[in-house]
């Protein structure tokens, strides 16, 4: 079947036919080559391609890549969007390991205006009823996120896409989805990188997500392909939006095992008269291992060498012998320069975190005599502000209540001169009365 340049556009919705999701570019129907013998199978992918599947496509339907399909479903019916015909279709039902005696499905009809809108009003249900399904796990208290929700086009059927650590127990939860939402329920466990693969988004390098674009199989990524490569083991770095380590650290270790293969082994220590050195660093692609001295008289230096002069150096220590120094066998295209004190130019880094480290302050050792000392003195002064403050070199009082005692103590106050007065006149009337 041929088309036009402006056919194949309109079908597909952009001008490369991979703006869909985890789409397989289907080259021959862009060049507009027919199939000698037809396929009767045909991709379809749903969502815009979040979920793909093979369907029958009768001889009495005449479509083909691009198209929009009505196709059966177990309960009802979906409509998708074909994705790969003919040839190509076979290449990747053996990729997936589908055989044709699987594919039960069949396409109904290419789809009209009407099926297109009720999708569309499929497609508006969704993200209300994923925040609606999310406070109700939340009620229940059951430990699983809801990613995300796919509602079948003709909404008799409501799939729940979730991730948890464990095995949950929903049965309580369907009961209040299908009270709620009024269909069919199907919950569906997935990874979390699944889980940003059906969400998308964008990538530390500015792409668009691998997961969601183009890689549909995940292998496991350990923190050893970010040791061959040199990287450092920061895990908010080397981990991706999913929360789990980066696919693209598997995709140059390939390149770093073969190229590592010219690097002699068990290189970590070499002897020589000066002392032992210490591998420091690995240049991979130019073949350079840097060494250290590790004795304090000789450290500070880097030491470039290429592998095979390493290689040379082990053997020689093996056979008991030691070199008398790396300087002399430094390759030739290493600048010692760099390595230099100049104390013309010298650069200031604004952050100087990791460079510079300030020696431990050193700690008094505090004696036993002088402790008891400051304890002695401590009670005595102590002593003399409770029994009256102590005096200043001058002789004037330091604290105005020792003052106030002293005043009173000089100057009596009225209560006991009135006393004294009646004790006189008591006196001087008895001595009266006695004369008469």
């Amino acid at each position: 079947m041929t088309k036009s340049d402006g056919a194949y556009i309109e079908k597909t919705g952009c001008s490369t036919g991979s703006c869909n999701r985890l789409n397989t570019f289907d080259w021959l129907s862009a060049m507009h080559i027919e199939d000698a013998v037809p396929f009767h199978i045909v991709e379809v992918s749903f969502k815009n391609g979040a979920r793909k599947g093979f369907f029958i496509r009768p001889p009495e339907i005449h479509a083909s890549t691009g198209d929009t399909v009505v196709v059966e479903a177990g309960t009802g019916y979906d409509i998708g969007r074909i994705t790969l015909s003919g040839e190509l279709v076979k290449l990747q039902m053996k990729k997936k390991n589908t055989r044709e005696n699987d594919v039960q499905s069949k396409i109904l009809r290419i789809a009209n205006r009407k099926d297109l809108q009720k999708q569309a009003e499929a497609r508006a249900l969704e993200k209300e009823t994923m925040v609606k399904a999310r406070v109700l796990a939340r009620m229940l208290e059951l430990e699983m996120k809801i990613g995300d929700v796919e509602y079948q086009a003709d909404k008799r059927k409501a799939t729940f896409y979730y991730t948890a650590e464990g095995r949950v127990d929903f049965r309580e939860l369907i009961r209040h989805y299908a009270r709620d939402f009024r269909v069919k329920i199907e919950m569906r466990q997935i990874g979390s990188r699944q889980e940003s693969a059906r969400i998308g988004g964008i990538g530390s390098c500015g792409r668009e997500l691998c997961c969601s674009s183009w890689l549909s199989d995940f292998k496991s990524v350990s923190t050893a392909a970010a040791r061959y490569q040199n990287i450092a083991i920061n895990q908010t770095k080397l981990s991706g939006q999913c929360g789990r380590l980066k696919c693209c650290l598997n995709y140059e270790l390939d390149t770093y095992m073969d190229a590592l293969k010219a690097f002699p082994k068990r290189a970590d220590k070499l002897e020589t008269q000066l002392g032992v050195a210490v591998l420091i660093k690995t240049d991979i692609f130019k073949g350079i291992m840097y060494y250290a001295y590790r004795d304090a008289k000789v450290r500070g230096k880097f030491y470039a060498l290429e592998a095979a002069t390493v290689q040379e150096i082990l053997d020689l220590n093996k056979k008991g012998e030691r070199p008398m120094d790396l300087g002399d066998m430094v390759y030739a295209g290493y600048d010692e320069a760099d390595d230099e004190y100049d104390e013309n130019n010298i650069e200031f880094d604004s952050d100087l975190t990791g460079v510079i480290e300030l020696p431990p302050e050193k700690k008094k050792s505090k004696s036993r005599r002088s402790s008891n000392r400051r304890n002695k003195q401590g009670r005595k002064q102590r002593s003399n502000k409770k029994a009256g403050g102590n005096s200043n070199a001058s002789g004037k009082p330091q604290n105005k209540k020792t003052e106030d005692n002293k005043n009173n103590k000089k100057k009596p106050s009225n209560s006991r001169r009135s006393n004294r007065n009646r004790n006189k006149n008591r006196n001087n009337r008895n001595n009266n009365n006695n004369k008469k």
